[in-house]
């Protein structure tokens, strides 16, 4: 049986944050349903690979239910108050007057069903100025600091690093992970609880470990972004390339390979293959004040990068792994598929998607427990007669 075998989520929530935490609840084996307006998720039509279906949108919704309700009317919000009262959770990214026009606001939906969860999605957070105001991952991301986490130098303007929406699906992880406790506490009290995740809280909480100011540390004034302080932070990322070893990608004779030496014992066992000392192999991170250390460390660099690009990356794989340095080939996005590792364990799984065929998308997650499994993204309305009959409105 499945770990949420039982449980039904009711999905509201458009985009992608609200639907990546009921693709999750679906994989652990939730009943998620998907009500949709009459033109259906506006996901669906963001490249668009089939009528009414986008290539972002299939992997976001595998495993859901797709049921057609126009909460504009009468009879659509009372078909959706009827499904809710079936229901263990419901998920949405309204803003509250919508939420309210639409019968979803948490006094009336707790009033209503009383041991409902609620999990919503946000964009700044409940309080402030702009509570309630609409926004989406770059906006976020841009408010939250994460857009200048990432900086090359030539970059005129920020540009979001690989274009991955990070706030909306850390937002989704997050709210997943709210809406179990919370449903976990309803079932000892009795009593439903309303969760919230904010897309600017989940591009923090990313940067959960640079976001520290220590006592006597200056914090400058709020303000926006310039070109020079874009410009210092590609310099900086760019020293730091420069300078530390142990935590970085190399180029060899036929491709790139990561090192990551986190600990002391690490980074000796990567320095003795290579015959070299660092003085400053205690503390690789920090930047030597005195410009001869320095300048050594930025010669320990350039001794690696020139003879590892000197042999091919398998032939450096074998002998890193063999020392206990941790390592990997850096692989091109569209070859990760072929890889043998994220095959054993269907990571990355193929599904027959209707009306396109054999899709391969993010497979198993989870590792703990039976989970449900990878199914399908549902046509738009594709089970509206079947989920009302269940609910007996249809």
């Amino acid at each position: 049986m499945s770990l949420l075998s039982g449980v039904r989520v009711v999905e509201y929530a458009q985009y992608v944050a609200g639907p990546l935490a009921g693709t999750l609840l679906a994989e652990l084996g939730a009943d998620v349903v998907k009500v949709e307006p009459p033109g259906g998720d506006a996901y669906r039509y963001v490249m668009p690979v089939a009528p009414s279906v986008g290539r972002y949108f299939v992997p976001l919704n595998r495993g859901k239910r797709s049921i057609v309700l126009d909460l504009k009317t009468d009879e659509g919000r009372e078909q959706s108050t009827a499904l809710l009262g079936t229901a263990d959770i419901v998920l949405h990214n309204f803003p509250p007057a919508r939420a309210d026009a639409f019968g979803l606001g948490w006094p009336r939906l707790h009033a209503a069903a009383p041991r409902l969860v609620a999990g919503v999605v946000t964009s700044f957070g409940p309080e402030g100025t702009l509570a309630g105001a609409p926004a989406y991952d770059l906006v976020a991301q841009a408010r939250s600091g994460l857009l200048t986490a990432h900086a090359s130098r030539g970059d005129t303007v920020p540009v979001r690093a690989g274009g991955i929406p990070m706030a909306d699906l850390t937002a989704g992880f997050l709210l997943s992970t709210a809406v179990l406790a919370a449903l976990v506490r309803t079932r000892q009290t009795g009593v439903g609880e309303r969760v919230e995740v904010s897309l600017l809280a989940a591009a923090l909480a990313v940067q959960i470990q640079d976001l520290v100011v220590l006592p006597g540390e200056e914090t400058p004034a709020a303000g926006p972004a310039t070109r020079a302080s874009l410009g210092e932070r590609a310099s900086e990322i760019a020293t730091g390339l420069a300078t530390n070893p142990y935590y970085r990608c190399y180029e060899a004779a036929d491709g790139y390979l990561s090192i990551a030496c986190l600990n002391l014992a690490q980074r000796k066992a990567f320095l003795a293959l290579f015959e070299l000392d660092d003085p400053t192999i205690e503390a690789p991170d920090v930047l030597p004040e005195d410009a001869a250390v320095l300048a050594a460390k930025r010669e320990v660099v350039a001794d690696i990068e020139e003879r590892i690009a000197a042999a091919p990356t398998a032939e450096w794989l074998t002998r890193f792994e063999a020392a206990g340095v941790p390592c990997g080939p850096v692989l091109a996005r569209e070859s990760v598929p072929a890889d043998a590792q994220i095959r054993a364990n269907r990571f990355l799984d193929e599904v027959e998607q209707p009306g396109l065929g054999p899709v391969t998308m993010l497979g198993r997650i989870f590792g703990a427990g039976e989970t449900q499994g990878v199914g399908p993204a549902p046509a738009l309305g594709a089970h509206t007669d079947e989920v009302l009959r269940e609910i007996g409105v249809a």
